[in-house]
């Protein structure tokens, strides 16, 4: 996710100008500092479980997950009860996991949908497609990290290992290129510090992330993974913008408050979300047998 930088801070009456921008350059300081602590623990944790094996990481993509269903309802519904459609989502989400994990993604995305006609059921009338929405939304990712961990070894791995990569850099030259070059806005409407120049600098990362793994994997296509690499670097910019969308037009700032420097995990996993989707359909058109090695190798 592209950071939007904090505020300028307004000099008080009587106070310089320099005061004020020595105040905002020290938040920013500090909000990266969090943000850099935050993600290396984050990446430390997803990579670990990763390593780990199938139902470790299975049990983090659960945790994560169960967290943004929650999330999704205060941003949507303005609530954090629990009520029968976080219930129904949270259910939904969990059937879907075990399902994949028992090698069966297919049913995991059919209890996904089933459980958002639920959710318009309980919801008719209340906006329901937003808080359906939210099924998906949480859901397929999940279902889309699981499917290609259980790829088998080495390939469920590196295929976890690239996606994530791809989204960190993406994130991360997104930040620091639309920082320091600035320049025309991306979508001052949706998300006003976010420019064209991040976007390209986040999906220039994605791609070289593509290249390194062509470079180190045996049978690897240097450029066809460039490729992917630059698409799932598109798409996870697509999807910080399509999350502040989501959030600008509900009024919310951040999705919660669990993560320091983040906001909430939909804050941190916008980008994820999409990306891990298009990496599982990618692998799952190329071979519905091996998807990971299919997305690493093209077979």
């Amino acid at each position: 996710m592209q950071a939007d930088p904090p505020d300028r801070v307004e000099a008080p009456p009587g106070a310089s100008a320099a005061a004020a921008t020595a105040g905002a350059k020290g938040n920013s300081m500090k909000d990266l500092g969090a943000r850099v602590a935050s993600a290396v623990l984050l990446g430390a944790v997803a990579l670990g479980l990763a390593y780990a094996g199938v139902i470790p990481f299975a049990v983090l993509v659960l945790a994560v997950t169960l967290a943004m269903c929650w999330e999704w309802g205060q941003v949507v519904r303005h609530s954090d009860a629990l009520d029968a459609v976080l219930v129904v989502h949270a259910a939904s989400v969990t059937t879907a996991v075990i399902l994949t994990v028992l090698r069966n993604p297919a049913l995991g995305v059919i209890a996904l949908i089933a459980g958002t006609f639920v959710v318009v059921a309980l919801r008719f009338g209340e906006k329901a497609h937003l808080s359906a929405i939210g099924v998906l939304y949480v859901g397929l990712p999940a279902v889309a990290l699981i499917t290609l961990r259980t790829g088998g070894e080495p390939y469920g791995l590196l295929a976890v290992l690239f996606v994530i990569l791809a989204v960190i850099a993406t994130d991360t030259l997104a930040y620091f290129t639309g920082r320091g070059f600035g320049g025309p806005k991306l979508w001052p409407q949706v998300s006003p510090n976010k420019t064209w120049s991040g976007l390209v600098g986040g999906v220039g990362g994605a791609a070289v992330v593509g290249i390194v793994f062509g470079l180190l994997l045996p049978g690897a296509s240097v450029v066809r993974l460039a490729a992917i690499g630059l698409a799932l670097g598109l798409v996870a910019q697509g999807g910080d913008l399509a999350e502040s969308a989501l959030k600008r037009g509900h009024g919310v700032k951040d999705a919660s408050g669990l993560l320091p420097g983040h906001g909430g995990f939909m804050d941190r996993m916008d980008g994820l979300v999409v990306a891990a989707v298009l990496a599982a359909v990618i692998g799952l058109l190329r071979n519905v047998y091996a998807p990971a090695r299919a997305l690493l190798l093209g077979f």
